[in-house]
């Protein structure tokens, strides 16, 4: 277990995921969170990672830092994803290996199961049908990730471990309309509407796929947790059980916005993976499961932007 004296890396800490953990360590108690800016350490640079973590000695690490987006930037950047996110993980996994740390916690994708997965998604069921190709060069990135942790366990015994979370949300998260996930970008395009006074609001896709949505804090002490815990399995599930179509996402986002107008589908623009739940088998026999319901955490979503004045 984490000692609250330990001295814990968090790569990525300004991001969603990464500044939600330094969040939670930081309610729990611990006092020796170890961050860097990207002014401080290029995580592409191979040379400076070494350097960092021989001077640091980081006890535990949480690789939170990556390249992300929704199904636009995912397939219009496709270089810059496979390539991005391939160098900043095995810097910094080969970085942890070198420096013997306690353990680290690759945060990986649900976006790296096969497009037509049986439902809920087990951790078994990896590379056994082609991936959604919108988001593909991603999604090899992260199976690589968690192949170099488990091919680092093996040959080195290190112990790395990596948790697919499902799609996430919450105060922290980027609100770009081309470039950002599924809820945080409707949530900005109806929340445009509204002050518009429109009479509707287009959203991609038929309007059918089903996805599960999983607030921020909750993956966070979902993370902290299994840094925690004795033993852990090499690829962990991350999910809130929660499922819904994304039809009944804009309904719920109309409501929290306070929008009136009608939701316009458009079928010409793609819907990505028809359906998409994990199932979290693995982490609720560890004992933690989510708390928050989708329609509070895009309560507190919605504050966070609002309070921003993105638009």
């Amino acid at each position: 277990m984490m000692k609250l004296t330990d001295k814990i890396f968090i790569a990525g800490h300004r991001g969603l995921v990464g500044s939600a953990i330094v969040k939670c360590l930081e309610q729990k108690g611990y006092v020796n969170l170890l961050t860097a800016n990207r002014g401080d350490l290029d995580l592409f640079n191979q040379e400076k990672v070494n350097a960092f973590f021989e001077n640091e000695k980081p006890d535990y690490v949480f690789l939170a830092a990556a390249k992300v987006g929704g199904i636009y930037a995912n397939n219009t950047y496709r270089g810059e994803f496979i390539y991005e996110n391939l160098m900043i993980q095995c810097n910094v996994i080969e970085a942890a290996k070198n420096a013997s740390v306690k353990r680290l916690l690759f945060l990986g994708s649900s976006c790296i199961y096969p497009k037509l997965c049986p439902q809920p998604i087990k951790e078994e069921y990896l590379l056994t049908s082609p991936l959604e190709p919108t988001n593909e060069p991603y999604a090899i990135a992260k199976i690589a990730g968690l192949k170099l942790c488990q091919a680092y366990n093996q040959q080195y015994g290190t112990d790395f471990i990596s948790v697919m979370p499902t799609n996430l949300y919450g105060p922290g998260d980027h609100y770009d309309l081309k470039n950002s996930h599924v809820l945080p970008a409707l949530l900005r395009k109806v929340h445009e509407a509204k002050l518009a006074n429109a009479d509707s609001v287009a959203v991609w896709g038929t309007g059918q796929p089903k996805r599960e949505f999983l607030y921020i804090d909750d993956l966070a002490a979902a993370c902290v947790f299994l840094m925690n815990q004795l033993t852990v399995p090499e690829i962990v599930n991350i999910g809130s059980g929660m499922e819904v179509s994304i039809a009944e996402l804009a309904e719920i986002i109309c409501r929290v916005v306070g929008f009136a107008g009608k939701v316009h589908f458009d079928a010409s623009m793609p819907d990505g993976t028809p359906r998409k739940r994990l199932d979290t088998s693995v982490l609720d026999a560890l004992g933690w499961r989510a708390s928050t319901q989708l329609e509070d955490g895009i309560v507190e979503a919605y504050k966070f932007f609002d309070s921003k004045l993105i638009c």
